[in-house]
């Protein structure tokens, strides 16, 4: 069975730097698969979370929406079959829960996504 794990938020200032992790595990083809981290916010359902970024299969395509261009970086180690998030010069607004998704398109809707994890929530404060 496919589980998806992600690691590495908590309460940052803002400006400061965090990098989420995300393995998959119990899926042999991980390099066949696209990968994308979310973000909801409370009072949104599943279905409106916001997508962050995205990357194809081989890691050299990328999406990132435009609150984010310069500042995230997502990337992805096949070996590992781990996906990351490195957020910079982080903002309040970037709070939220963080999710990360597997798929087999790789677009930037939610409904594409096979299975997720469970989150990890990053606080920005002031």
């Amino acid at each position: 069975q496919v589980q998806v794990e992600e690691s590495g938020g908590g309460l940052v200032q803002a400006g400061d730097s965090v990098m989420l992790s995300c393995v998959v595990s119990g899926r042999r083809t991980f390099d066949k698969y696209a990968m994308g981290w979310f973000r909801q916010v409370p009072g949104k359902e599943r279905e409106e979370r916001e997508c962050v970024a995205t990357i194809n299969y081989s890691g050299d395509t990328t999406y990132y929406t435009d609150s984010v261009k310069g500042r995230f970086t997502i990337s992805r180690d096949n070996a590992k079959n781990t996906v990351y998030l490195q957020m910079n010069n982080l903002k309040t607004e970037d709070k939220a829960v963080y999710y990360c998704g597997i798929s087999p398109f790789g677009r930037n809707t939610t409904d594409v996504y096979v299975k997720w994890g469970r989150g990890t929530q990053v606080t920005v404060s002031s």
